[in-house]
């Protein structure tokens, strides 16, 4: 086994006392050291693989240096490059990362906040948020700083650092409609959750430039699943055989449009154009390769750390929204409007 590496070594190797490499390491302390001895302390620690000891830190601090991580579906690919981004960025400040999975179960959502907070993490991220947000309210209100990713509430009564849900399918419909497309439907993810209700929101906004949305050309799943897609879109194309393209909620739900053309023969983008949204990996090698909205997962999750770090430096910052941009991936998905 390795020896382990003290601050002492990473001090000799920076040529400076200790006192210096602690203050540096810590992201509290470092604007007391200049930013070039500061930087050569960071170089040596790397160096020598040097690893704050947390529970020593700990008892210095008052703190667990742990931070619970809480996601509603790890099997959905939108999220994995989410929590990469968080525990990177919380790696390097000397924080650990406690991930739990709710299932996008309510219950299981307050066991796994419970558990967390009983093992006394120093703050949250989490990716569960609902517009109904009693949860997680009483978390913020219980002094362990919390923020919200990929998802916000109404109210910005929390941090959220999401991406522009409505801006994207403004991008998706405007795209559709330079293609003369005018019949286009909406097959939208759960109307609880902030994600789900701003992407409509803005199929709505856009749509008013467009023309009028037809009845039936609008439909909500109760989660953001392939199958959700597939049953939403049987259910249009029964409805409304005329359609000619469809944003759909999420890249999953494209996938499950896709699984329903298929079943009745239909062609796409020939006989009908999808673009979905999130650009999750692999959606280029969808068959055809999937147009869909991209947005910034790994830096959504640098971000989210970035905020709870500043939350546990300063306790009293104001709830900030941070909306990270987006854009359109156009691929073999979408097509002119036939005829």
């Amino acid at each position: 086994m390795r020896p382990t590496v003290t601050l002492r070594d990473v001090a000799r190797l920076a040529r400076v006392h200790p006192g210096t490499v602690s203050r540096a390491l810590n992201a509290e302390t470092r604007a007391l050291v200049n930013d070039e001895t500061a930087q050569r302390v960071i170089q040596a620690a790397r160096e020598l693989g040097y690893r704050p000891n947390p529970i020593a830190r700990g008892l210095k601090t008052n703190r667990s240096y742990t931070v619970g991580v809480v996601i509603p579906d790890l099997t959905n690919p939108l999220f994995p490059p989410i929590v990469r981004g968080i525990e990177e960025r919380l790696g390097d400040e000397g924080y650990t990362s406690l991930i739990a999975n709710t299932d996008n179960a309510p219950e299981r959502e307050r066991v796994d906040f419970e558990a967390m907070r009983a093992r006394q993490v120093d703050g949250f991220i989490t990716a569960t948020a609902r517009l109904d947000h009693e949860l997680l309210s009483e978390i913020s209100d219980s002094g362990r700083p919390i923020v919200l990713v990929n998802r916000r509430v109404e109210d910005e009564a929390l941090p959220a650092v999401a991406a522009d849900d409505r801006g994207g399918v403004r991008l998706a419909v405007e795209h559709l409609a330079a293609l003369g497309h005018r019949r286009i439907a909406h097959l939208g993810g759960p109307q609880n959750l902030s994600t789900g209700h701003q992407r409509h929101l803005g199929f709505l906004d856009a749509m008013d430039r467009v023309g009028p949305v037809p009845d039936g050309f609008v439909a909500f799943g109760e989660a953001f699943t392939e199958a959700e897609g597939a049953r939403l879109c049987r259910e249009l194309l029964d409805a409304a055989a005329d359609v000619t393209a469809i944003v759909a909620g999420n890249d999953l739900m494209a996938l499950g449009c896709y699984d329903a053309f298929a079943e009745r023969g239909l062609r796409c983008p020939a006989d009908v154009s999808v673009v979905g949204f999130n650009d999750m990996p692999f959606a280029d090698r969808f068959h055809p390769p999937l147009t869909t909205v991209r947005i910034p997962h790994r830096e959504m999750g640098v971000a989210a750390a970035d905020l709870l770090l500043e939350l546990l430096a300063h306790p009293e910052t104001a709830p900030r929204q941070s909306i990270l941009p987006v854009a359109l991936e156009v691929r073999g998905s979408t097509a002119p409007v036939r005829g």
